[in-house]
């Protein structure tokens, strides 16, 4: 009976670090069973001004200087975490743009399923819908960090991120997607 006892602890202790590595967001990241949403670094206000024209950042809100800086930090806890390089995908707004090339984890992609729907509300589902059905695709590998918009990142999970914060989500079916973890911003 004793032993039995044993056993059963010594298996539920196994069971439950097991589950707690599975958990572990960054090794979900460093695996590619997992990915990062970040809402941008820091830039003041909200929207853009009326003749915003992507690939023009004068006509675009943008980032701080202590917006810069955040996009600098941000890199930090990926190498810190065994992540030194990544697939960097990002909005073509300049603030994501310039946050995905701070973090230096490689070069920068743009997409434009991660770009702003804040102005125009109504294109948000159908482009939530392509953005997830475009991750589900992404081949398995190398880790994967999406820098877009808080309306975007909102749209697939309900949460509101802060500027420069991170979410560890599972790409798939799931709606919203599932959040395996955060890191605020510093």
């Amino acid at each position: 009976m004793f032993l039995r006892r044993q056993l059963l602890i010594a298996s539920a202790l196994a069971l439950t670090s097991n589950a707690r590595a599975q958990s572990d967001p960054w090794a979900e990241l460093r695996t590619g069973a997992a990915l990062v949403l970040l809402r941008h670094a820091i830039a003041p206000g909200t929207g853009d001004p009326a003749n915003f024209a992507i690939g023009d950042c004068s006509t675009q809100r943008n980032l701080s200087a202590q917006g810069i800086a955040q996009a600098g930090r941000i890199g930090t806890p990926f190498r810190e975490n065994g992540v030194a390089q990544a697939r960097v995908f990002s909005s073509q707004w300049c603030r994501c743009l310039d946050t995905a090339k701070g973090l230096g984890l490689g070069p920068v992609e743009p997409q434009p399923l991660l770009n702003s729907f804040f102005g125009s509300p109504e294109d948000g589902r159908p482009q939530t819908q392509a953005l997830r059905a475009w991750m589900t695709g992404l081949p398995p590998g190398r880790p994967v960090v999406l820098v877009t918009h808080q309306v975007n990142i909102t749209g697939l999970t309900n949460i509101v991120p802060a500027s420069g914060e991170l979410l560890f989500v599972t790409a798939g079916a799931a709606d919203p997607l599932t959040v395996i973890g955060r890191v605020a911003a510093e």
